[in-house]
């Protein structure tokens, strides 16, 4: 029979707990918290045997856990992010699994995803799916170009795989440092506040934990707990203007202007996210007392648009195009569509995307497709 000092030798070592990869668990904790556990609402469990540290029941069947995918690619964030998860989900009542996206850009990628999902088999998560999409090519018409369309394959693929495995949760691996990148880029196409908001924490299914981790704590966290990621050679292409703020930008603003760059853009993407939150809060209850039905539209009230501060009209205007015909207005279009009611001298209907025109009509400017300006009888 083994002594206890061989099976302690045979056993695998578990990663010493370090700063880095507490902080990486930490953040994955507050988007798991036991308040989701599945156990409440398995018919037939008996609360007399949970467990009052995780609120989960011990015999309560695997399969029976709601589960939550990581997006896995490999690179140290998404494997920081899917080690911790590991370790976390089974304490809070869920199943762990992942996604890895092959995208085909390189030679070699399928290899680089099958050993990205070995890793996860290896860290406990099941079931992996791997899934090969198809970019479209730099001269396609693709709107945003290969970045674009590789990050649409990418979330087509994120949410087949949800609905096909039933998770109810999906985790992403962008860290603070993605979140600064992205309100660099934001500035400089100047598209406003919603765009310099950056990346939500939570939208719908996908949770982004790691957004006030640095990367180098994720990498970090990799090498702490043993494990190898894979560094994408496009993260250094400087044809990326991703990897252009990254690898230039950022470094000179902090070499200029002093560390805490990136924290203060996140910060700053945090609170102005606060506040578009705060905003279409109060232009959703504001809408139903300014707007009327219109054929094939809908009508806004110029008295209530012209009493309001610019900034609020703009929103209103944006959020009506947007939510009547799933068009994004830019903020010349906007501004155009604005001076039917601040800068009215008779001008005719505005062309505006998705086939939408915008008409003044007496007292309301009508937004439709057919370009009708009759309103219809309000209907309260």
């Amino acid at each position: 029979m083994p002594s206890d000092q061989q099976t302690d030798a045979a056993a695998p070592r578990r990663p010493r707990l370090t700063p880095p990869i507490a902080d990486v668990r930490r953040a994955v904790r507050a988007v798991l918290p036991p308040g989701t556990d599945p156990v409440r609402r398995v018919e037939g469990t008996d609360a007399q045997h949970a467990d009052p540290d995780s609120g989960v029941s011990p015999d309560l069947p695997a399969t029976q856990r709601e589960l939550v995918l990581v997006a896995l690619s490999g690179g140290a964030d998404s494997l920081a992010l899917a080690a911790a998860t590991a370790f976390e989900a089974p304490r809070a009542g869920w199943r762990v699994g992942a996604v890895v996206v092959d995208h085909g850009l390189q030679p070699g990628s399928a290899e680089v995803a099958e050993a990205a999902a070995a890793t996860a088999r290896a860290l406990g998560l099941d079931p992996v799916v791997v899934r090969r999409v198809e970019v479209a090519s730099t001269g396609s018409a693709s709107k945003g170009g290969p970045e674009a369309s590789a990050r649409d394959a990418r979330y087509a693929a994120l949410d087949a795989a949800a609905v096909e495995t039933g998770a109810a949760l999906v985790l992403l691996g962008h860290t603070l440092d993605d979140q600064a990148e992205t309100v660099l880029l934001g500035l400089a196409r100047g598209s406003g506040a919603a765009s310099l908001s950056g990346m939500p924490a939570r939208a719908g299914r996908y949770a982004r934990p790691l957004l006030g981790i640095r990367r180098a704590d994720t990498r970090q966290a990799c090498f702490d707990a043993g494990l190898t990621p894979w560094d994408d050679p496009h993260n250094l292409d400087p044809a990326y203007a991703r990897v252009r703020v990254r690898e230039r930008v950022l470094p000179v603003l902090e070499a200029e202007l002093g560390p805490g760059v990136a924290e203060a853009l996140a910060r700053t993407a945090e609170q102005l996210r606060e506040d578009e939150a705060a905003f279409s809060e109060q232009i959703e209850e504001f809408i139903e007392e300014i707007c009327e039905p219109a054929e094939a539209g809908i009508a806004i009230s110029v008295g209530a648009l012209a009493a309001n501060p610019a900034a609020l009209r703009q929103r209103i205007i944006r959020h009506v195009v947007g939510s009547e015909f799933g068009v994004s207005l830019s903020r010349a279009q906007t501004l155009e569509v604005a001076r039917l009611v601040t800068d009215w001298h008779g001008q005719g209907p505005l062309d505006l995307p998705g086939g939408v025109l915008a008409t003044r009509a007496g007292r309301h400017v009508v937004l439709s497709i057919t370009g009708s300006t009759e309103i219809l009888p309000h209907d309260h």
